[in-house]
């Protein structure tokens, strides 16, 4: 939908069912609340659709610039079902910068609400306008007061995580205090949303719709408690994989290569791979530079009977300055180099610029999912 601060922002097509079920709900609100409007009323029910996830870009839009502002990646903002995400491709250096970084979002909530109350000071209060910044006062200060909610996924579990590991120096401390505390929050959503609404003001609204309204409740609340249960457990896999991410290190997993010239045939140039206990072909040219590297997949593709007659060239993917990998890349460093630039197998060099060996991506997705996978000491 557009790159601003050159971010792009994304709309899930979630986002449309939403607007539908605003569009419905806020409809039937303006036919009680000004029923002169008719059926014009849902075209002021999507514009109020429309303006409240303006306001979630806004909040979300804040978070990406305070992360821009600490020179934190942010890969992309989306819109969908309940709210949206900035994601932020690195970690908080300081816990101070973490609590930053989570609280300008639901401030800039409240400030918006303050906004659309001093709007409301200068319109009638029962005229479209007046209905509609009643509407986005009160739609952004529920936000404000949902992030704030001390649990993971939300802001306010991410400031808790900041505060608990400003304090014992740990930020796994943090991030698991605030997951679990998060998984309460889903549980007492779960539970606690459809009690909520048949004891509040929607009593009128139940009674005329009977267990209808029941089994709508319900089902709100165990999706919104699902995206929380889920929030705090992936913020809790992620946390687990990063005190890991040291372990991933280019020069551990690079597999031993041997340099071959281009018109080597492939039987003879797995031959001698064989015999030094080798896993990778790297092509060199007449001078002995890397020029290619001969693809793991290729080489399964090609028949043995047919081996001793394919030259490796044939085989072979053209080196890239992206492709090539420092050997003294390790963790978040190798991850974002190999993302930057997707490829199968990367040249890993020696700071000098000696051919070291090969790096599989597989080898490294392997490393990840066994990290992911081993208890925190």
């Amino acid at each position: 939908m557009g790159r601003p601060f050159g971010v792009p922002v994304y709309v899930s097509p979630s986002w449309f069912l939403v607007a539908a079920l605003i569009t419905w709900v806020f409809g039937d609100q303006l036919d009680r609340i000004l029923p002169g409007l008719g059926p014009v009323r849902y075209l002021v029910s999507l514009f109020f659709a429309v303006a409240f996830y303006a306001s979630v870009l806004v909040h979300e839009l804040a978070h990406t610039v305070a992360a821009l502002r600490f020179k934190l990646p942010v890969r992309r903002i989306q819109l969908q079902f309940f709210g949206g995400v900035s994601e932020i491709e690195k970690e908080s250096e300081t816990p101070g910068r973490e609590f930053v970084l989570a609280f300008v979002g639901p401030l800039l909530s409240l400030a918006l609400a303050a906004v659309f109350h001093l709007g409301m000071k200068a319109v009638d209060p029962s005229s479209v306008p007046g209905v509609l910044l009643a509407g986005l006062m009160i739609s952004n200060l529920l936000v404000a007061a949902f992030n704030l909610l001390p649990g993971l996924p939300l802001d306010g579990g991410r400031m808790l995580r900041a505060v608990i590991w400003g304090i014992t120096g740990n930020p796994m401390a943090g991030t698991v205090a605030a997951a679990w505390i998060g998984r309460g929050l889903a549980v007492a959503v779960l539970l606690g949303l459809p009690l909520l609404t048949h004891t509040g003001t929607i009593g009128d609204r139940a009674d005329s719709m009977g267990g209808m309204n029941t089994v709508m409740d319900a089902l709100l609340a165990a999706i919104l408690a699902a995206i929380i249960w889920t929030g705090a457990g992936n913020s809790l896999r992620m946390a687990r994989l990063r005190t890991h991410l040291h372990e991933l290190s280019a020069r551990t997993l690079t597999r031993r290569a041997i340099p071959v010239e281009h018109t080597t045939p492939l039987s003879e140039a797995l031959r001698r791979a064989n015999e030094a206990g080798a896993r990778a072909l790297v092509v060199v040219d007449g001078s002995g530079d890397a020029a290619a590297i001969v693809r793991e997949s290729a080489i399964a593709s090609v028949p043995e009977h047919r081996r001793p007659w394919i030259a490796v060239s044939t085989l072979a993917q053209d080196l890239t300055d992206g492709m090539k990998v420092s050997a003294d890349l390790t963790g978040e460093e190798l991850l974002e180099h190999l993302r930057a630039t997707p490829a199968t197998e990367y040249l890993v060099l020696e700071p000098g610029g000696r051919i070291y060996g090969v790096l599989s991506t597989l080898d490294v997705e392997k490393a990840f999912v066994k990290a992911m996978a081993r208890p925190q000491s």
